[in-house]
């Protein structure tokens, strides 16, 4: 289920530049030493993230993004094409995803991959992340969402897909809730929902930025087992965080946020 769009075909990304993400995200892999530094920290550096991607979205200069050849190829989604055939021929390339093996739930995702993993990336309020194509349960078209009361903030709500109520969590206030204003909420354009393995659970998404096929060396992984343990690591080139999704269903399930 891959929409690759028309700026991943000419093989540039809007990735946050590297002296500001790193830091950020390299901040994530730690344990934090004081919530309030961390929060100051956080804000600081996602708002200098934004300004480096607003500029070089308006005509900057970007790194260019070096794909290898995949390892299981996957078909490039033409932007031309009508809206449903897309869709077609996205849950086509996914149901040619070799599933990975049986492995405890608590296993370290690194542990999870082949040497060799393809990723999708996507973004969120300026934020690239990226979810390893063997934990993803397909990509749809945002539609209506109904609300429901007494759920966390970050729950937006239940979207309907073929008599299937599909659990909304709105990425923005879920990863960086300290960041997250009114200002930003009004800056937010959602239009995907990434679903997370074979859960109901589902990710709102600004932009799909590009399908990459990663190594394990390219990954900075998370060491430090306790806190954040949706977090993977970090894709060093790319300057994003990696999602263990496992562990991100874990924590939804039981109703906690990224900081819980």
């Amino acid at each position: 289920m891959i929409y690759v769009p028309e700026k991943a075909v000419t093989k540039r990304a809007s990735f946050a530049k590297e002296d500001v993400m790193q830091d950020y995200l390299d901040g994530l892999l730690k344990e934090p030493e004081d919530p309030a530094d961390v929060t100051a920290r956080t804000a600081r550096l996602l708002e200098q993230a934004a300004l480096d991607i607003a500029t070089e979205e308006a005509g900057a200069p970007g790194p260019d993004v070096v794909t290898p050849a995949p390892v299981t190829p996957l078909p490039v989604i033409a932007p031309s094409l009508p809206e449903q055939t897309q869709f077609e021929q996205i849950n086509q390339a996914l149901q040619a995803v070799e599933a990975p093996p049986v492995i405890p739930a608590r296993a370290h995702l690194k542990d999870q991959l082949e040497e060799r993993f393809q990723a999708l990336f996507f973004e969120v309020a300026g934020l690239t992340l990226a979810v390893p194509l063997i934990t993803l349960g397909g990509i749809h078209k945002l539609d209506k969402i109904s609300p429901l009361f007494g759920k966390p903030d970050w729950f937006k709500g239940v979207m309907l897909h073929r008599e299937q109520k599909l659990n909304v969590v709105d990425t923005a206030i879920w990863v960086m809730p300290e960041k997250y204003d009114q200002n930003l909420a009004e800056k937010l354009n959602y239009q995907y929902l990434i679903m997370l393995s074979d859960s109901l659970w589902g990710l709102a998404s600004d932009k799909l930025v590009n399908t990459v096929t990663l190594s394990k060396q390219e990954v900075k992984w998370r060491e430090v087992t306790g806190k954040r343990p949706w977090l993977a690591g970090m894709v060093k080139d790319k300057m994003c965080a990696l999602l263990d999704v496992s562990q991100l269903i874990t924590m939804l399930n039981s109703g906690l946020g990224s900081q819980d």
